[in-house]
């Protein structure tokens, strides 16, 4: 007798991909669907979900401040906040942010452990304005 895994986390995929045997929107699971989950918060800003006006990390409020160390370091206490009020399952290791001049945004390098793995998993973002 096999035994199967058992999946913890799971999410819809965001592709919205058909799933081949059921014909149903795909799902991600497990750390797949933890990382997507900590990249949604990071680029969600304030009151963009209905009847969540907190939810988020409103980095783009930063974008149009000067280059400084000081943002880089107010966006990882931001990002740091973020993490451990929405998402449980993440226990953070790193997060560096690194002002990028000459294409006017900011390298952000997000290191965290989900659950009890004895790996880490990493999302790195590039904030930059649009306009």
């Amino acid at each position: 007798m096999a035994t199967q895994l058992k999946k913890i986390f799971s999410d819809i995929d965001l592709t919205f991909a058909r799933n081949p045997v059921t014909g149903d929107v795909a799902m991600s699971y497990d750390d797949n669907a933890v990382i997507r989950s900590v990249r949604n918060l990071l680029l969600t800003n304030f009151y963009e979900r209905p009847f969540q006006p907190k939810l988020g990390s409103n980095l783009n409020a930063f974008l149009f401040e000067n280059f400084s160390i000081l943002i880089a370091d107010a966006i990882e206490a931001d990002i740091t906040t973020t993490i451990q009020n929405f998402e449980p399952r993440v226990k953070i290791q790193a997060v560096r942010v690194t002002p990028d001049e000459v294409n006017n945004g900011y390298y952000v390098n997000l290191t965290f452990f989900i659950g009890n793995n004895t790996y880490a998993s990493t999302v790195n973002v590039l904030l930059q304005r649009v306009r």
